[in-house]
């Protein structure tokens, strides 16, 4: 089964009291972000260190062309252990696709670096999204790390948090490709039936630094949910908090 992989791959901003010629603002990037002009995030983006302003573009498109109401919001984030500071960034939508109603959410902590009066670099501390279809949403923990140390085993945990009652459930959970990312899409999930409430998986991260994205599959009854979680890859402990 290949759902629509949810997955915010936007941008957001710093806060800044920026009066003019001063960093961008964050409500400038927010405007950007839900203008329909294609024009508005040249304006506040420039090429730098994980930040290619036509891929975040081509990447609004390709969510817009999903979830036609799709909106972003931006907002001051917590600040790092080593006083950087975030910004968090929250995507919504919704889709009619025949009796089907699906709710998208996802959600982005970003560090983002700036120059002149627009941002030129970024770097992804969280991410994670949820999919959800049918009349009511269902409560799912996703129980997997934002950072592992190379080569570290750990645990993809995912969860229903109410009990089943004796539904059968359904699910599935895979890596997905920077090809796939790029494309918004899954890869092909093949699902299981699920014992015990939900997904529970051990393994492997990267010998070498990075990141792993992974998308999850459950099937309920009440509905469909479909999530993805980026997990940073990292060589230092130190590395591991925020």
């Amino acid at each position: 089964m290949r759902p629509l992989l949810p997955a915010a791959l936007a941008l957001a901003g710093l806060v800044t009291a920026a009066p003019l010629r001063a960093a961008p603002s964050l409500q400038a990037l927010e405007q950007a972000l839900n203008s329909s002009s294609t024009d508005a995030l040249t304006a506040v983006l420039e090429p730098g260190a994980g930040l290619d302003p036509e891929q975040v573009a081509r990447r609004q498109l390709l969510l817009r062309e999903q979830f036609p109401d799709a909106s972003w919001s931006v907002q001051p984030g917590q600040p790092l252990k080593d006083g950087r500071p975030t910004t968090q960034i929250r995507v919504t939508g919704h889709r009619e696709e025949g009796p089907y109603h699906f709710r998208f959410e996802a959600q982005q902590q970003l560090v983002l670096g700036s120059s002149g009066n627009r941002f030129n670099s970024q770097e992804v501390i969280r991410e994670s999204s949820v999919l959800r279809s049918g009349d009511s949403d269902l409560k799912v923990s996703l129980l997997i790390p934002d950072a592992v140390l190379t080569g570290q085993r750990y645990d993809l945990d995912v969860v229903f948090d109410e009990p089943l009652d004796g539904a059968v459930v359904a699910g599935a959970v895979k890596p997905v490709t920077a090809g796939e990312l790029l494309r918004l899409q899954t890869p092909d999930l093949q699902l299981e039936a699920l014992g015990g409430g939900g997904i529970f998986k051990s393994v492997q991260a990267p010998y070498q630094p990075g990141t792993q994205t992974w998308a999850v599959l459950l099937v309920h009854p009440k509905g469909i949910v479909a999530a993805s979680k980026r997990v940073r890859v990292v060589a230092d402990r130190s590395a591991l908090s925020f």
